[in-house]
């Protein structure tokens, strides 16, 4: 990813907000293309110059939005719109796992 994201570190809003708002509109703007690999964690927090939980919370709450999925150790892509979760996952579980009864 060549653009470079920048935070403010005077706003109101939380470095994570921050950063994962503006790769919203990256993803949005076809900035980041379907498929395309995000950059490593340490990646874009040594750019950023953030702590590598900020950098992680962001993407997690891209993956909560549907926006990114994850590859495993492989990184995480950018989801077409739309994009289905994994076969089996419901909500609060992980793919292929059963839902303790109460």
């Amino acid at each position: 990813m060549k653009t470079t994201i920048r935070v403010n570190r005077k706003s109101p809003e939380s470095l994570t907000k921050q950063i994962t708002d503006r790769l919203t509109d990256l993803i949005n703007s076809g900035v980041l293309a379907v498929g395309q690999f995000l950059p490593s964690e340490r990646e874009l927090a040594n750019s950023a110059k953030v702590a590598r939980n900020v950098v992680r919370g962001s993407y997690e709450n891209l993956i909560r939005a549907g926006k990114v999925q994850s590859e495993g150790r492989k990184g995480r892509t950018v989801r077409a719109a739309g994009g289905k979760k994994k076969a089996g996952a419901a909500k609060g579980t992980k793919a292929g796992t059963k839902a303790r009864k109460k």
